[in-house]
């Protein structure tokens, strides 16, 4: 699932751009690894033969081929000395992008007015061991394909049909391997966060300690700490448990093809195979392939989980629009969590009905642009919902910034159809910023498009009569609402289905200049060519990519994108209400408690501010 995958994208993305923008160093690294691997492609070949020479009695053709041996691993030396100038220009340049990437991030934030100035040192720390790391890892990756190719060209010149009983269970290793490394980097990043977590808890205990048992609050704090504590020892157990796995991809890569060239070994000296053939293959597998794959499994199962976890909260960390907490209000979030994560989660109206979503795992980095897509009716507006904390997931866990999804001061979900209260345009769209002011309102509906609509409706004082108002000039009250709240996470819900093209266009681009994370449920795929990734919802799986990258391995993205080229998209295609397939009746009653609920939180307001004795 996306979830689960995320870290190991990051890693292949990430390692895959450092050495496709360095082609001369590569190529340097290639041909001398291929130089050093001279050794393991000549070893078997010279052990099988010299075996054979012995046992036969000719001692010279025994010498010649151990003087080849030798001779193969001083060019082995020689081509090891030459290769790591040649890596160390790989990994020195992909160390100066992400430090120049973190202070760009640095920047970002000082100059929007919160400056912090221990975070490029601390950083820069991670930077120091993401390389170390990195440069490391590339060690292995490379002496792995160089390593192993050797052993297997060895192997098939000296008997091919041993090739025929190493390949197969080599393969299923390495695919079995590569099948838990990504569900292995996310236990392990939960891992980490987790006993950050945990300190941070264990530190505001014993700050408070006192008045929690003056209060009677031991029981609660117990619970809560415990229950946190649990959940990091889950954590633990997955993560032994995956590298179980990885003990027998190992197995099943590096012993197998030794056992089953053992039984074998008949069959083969009936094909004319002699002792020293035998002897030869087995010392490819032995001192070839089972070093080369122990190293790669150890490898990247240990500093390549951490590596995956620490690059992608380097890169979260270190993005220019990556939001900051503001100096009060609400809680700082999770050290390292995204903006928002679903894990696993599961969501079906009522008992027995077939899930809207289902074990679905997505990780939403801070100041990401996110587009969800999908036919109607798949579960978009429901996903919104989940994120929004207005639904239960009945299985998995949202979290937004590390916490449970539904905190008011963590987000703002604008639905499909927008709420507007009596009272004049300023109130209705200072409520979520009571602190702002005309001018920060005049600035919101500039960057909107929205002047000529507020011109129409007689300015920001004029008051507003909700049942006057078109459903479009309602979408973008709300919207400019939304615009001015202090919330790092905005959630549109097809929130401008009722404004044209163009207008849409605009609205979305300025909501994704503002500061912070935006999730777009599209109503156009037009919204997705803009986002920075698109989320595709097909009712079987989801697909999360980049616009370009997505046609080529999501045919129901590729269609959208048909359908929307050639004009032909039919009504409802994305979700439009009135479209031929209308939306779920459980979604119009999400969308509903959002309306009731922001209704109860003005009567909220209006009753605390006449506790006040001031006038509402």
């Amino acid at each position: 699932m996306t979830g689960r995958r995320e870290a190991a994208r990051v890693l292949w993305r990430s390692a895959g751009d450092a050495v496709r923008a360095r082609p001369r160093a590569v190529a340097r690294a290639a041909g001398w690894s291929a130089v050093e691997a001279v050794p393991t492609a000549v070893f078997g070949r010279a052990v099988g033969e010299a075996t054979d020479a012995f046992r036969t009695g000719r001692t010279s053709t025994a010498a010649v081929w151990l003087g080849v041996l030798a001779v193969s691993a001083l060019v082995g030396a020689a081509g090891s000395r030459r290769l790591y100038p040649a890596l160390a220009a790989i990994v020195e340049p992909f160390r100066d992008d992400l430090v120049r990437r973190v202070a760009t991030g640095a920047l970002h934030r000082s100059l929007r007015g919160r400056p912090d100035t221990g975070a490029v040192a601390r950083l820069t720390h991670q930077v120091e061991i993401v390389r170390d790391t990195f440069g490391g890892l590339l060690v292995v990756a490379r002496g792995f394909v160089f390593t192993a190719g050797a052993a297997l060209l060895g192997l098939a010149a000296m008997t091919p049909e041993v090739t025929v009983l190493v390949v197969p269970p080599l393969v299923l290793g390495l695919v079995l391997f590569g099948a838990v490394f990504g569900r292995a980097a996310a236990r392990q990043r939960d891992l980490v966060v987790g006993e950050e977590e945990i300190a941070e808890r264990t530190t505001a205990l014993a700050a408070g300690l006192r008045d929690a048992v003056a209060c009677g609050g031991e029981d609660l704090l117990r619970a809560e700490l415990g229950a946190a504590v649990e959940a990091q020892a889950a954590a633990g157990r997955a993560v032994a448990r995956l590298a179980a796995v990885r003990s027998v991809a190992l197995a099943v890569s590096g012993w197998l093809p030794l056992l089953l060239v053992l039984a074998a070994a008949p069959w083969l000296m009936r094909r004319g195979a002699t002792a020293g053939t035998l002897i030869g293959a087995l010392t490819y597998v032995l001192h070839g392939l089972q070093p080369a794959l122990r190293t790669l499994v150890h490898g990247m199962g240990g500093s390549g989980l951490r590596l995956a976890v620490t690059l992608g909260r380097i890169l979260e960390t270190g993005a220019p629009n990556a939001p900051d907490a503001p100096v009060s209000g609400p809680a700082e979030p999770a050290a390292g969590a995204p903006a928002v994560e679903l894990r696993g989660v599961t969501f079906a109206y009522g008992e027995g009905a077939r899930p809207v979503i289902e074990d679905l795992d997505l990780v939403v980095p801070h100041g990401d642009h996110l587009a969800v897509v999908g036919p109607s009716g798949i579960g978009k507006s429901t996903l919104a919902a989940l994120i929004a904390g207005l639904a239960a997931p009945g299985a998995g866990e949202v979290l937004v910034d590390g916490r449970a999804a539904g905190d008011p001061d963590r987000r703002v979900l604008v639905p499909q159809e927008a709420y507007v209260f009596g009272g004049t345009l300023l109130d209705n769209l200072l409520y979520y910023a009571p602190d702002a002011g005309p001018g920060e309102a005049g600035r919101a509906v500039d960057a909107l498009g929205l002047a000529p609509l507020v011109r129409d409706l007689g300015g920001l004082g004029a008051r507003l009569d909700p049942a006057a108002l078109t459903e479009a000039q309602r979408q973008c009250v709300a919207l400019c609402r939304a615009y001015l709240a202090p919330q790092p996470l905005v959630i549109l819900d097809e929130a401008a289905y009722r404004l044209d093209p163009a207008d849409e266009a605009r609205v979305e681009e300025a909501f994704a200049r503002r500061p912070g994370t935006l999730v777009v449920i599209a109503h156009r795929i037009s919204s997705a060519m803009r986002a920075r990734r698109v989320l595709v919802l097909d009712g079987t799986r989801a697909h999360l990519g980049r616009h370009a990258d997505l046609p080529a391995v999501c045919p129901l993205y590729r269609d959208l994108i048909g359908r929307w080229e050639e004009g032909s998209q039919p009504s409802g295609l994305l979700g439009d209400p009135d479209g031929l397939d209308p939306v779920p009746r459980a979604d119009l009653a999400v969308d509903a408690g959002q309306v009731v609920a922001d209704g109860a939180d003005r009567q909220d307001e209006v009753l605390g501010d006449l506790g006040r004795g001031r006038a509402p």
